[in-house]
């Protein structure tokens, strides 16, 4: 179980991980679990990896989208306070 415990465990915790890099692997762990071949445990090991760096992806896109409505919300403010 080489590959799996290696991709399940991954190179980097999920929290140092940005948003690129965690979707990258994301995107390697559902290549790898489409194409089978892996024993039931290494599936359930790259199934485990991926709901994690879902969440991680999750987390940055809700991140990001919360910044976007704080910028948008002070540029209305800002376009409001100059009519007065």
């Amino acid at each position: 179980m080489e590959d799996g415990e290696e991709m399940a465990s991954g190179t980097e915790t999920t929290a140092s991980l940005g948003y690129e890099e965690a979707r990258d692997e994301l995107v390697e762990v559902v290549r790898r679990l489409e194409a089978g071949g892996t024993t039931l445990e290494e599936s359930l090991a790259l199934w485990e990896r991926g709901e994690e760096l879902a969440k991680v992806c999750r987390r940055w896109l809700e991140g990001a989208r919360a910044r976007l409505d704080a910028s948008l919300a002070a540029g209305e403010d800002d376009e409001g306070d100059g009519e007065e």
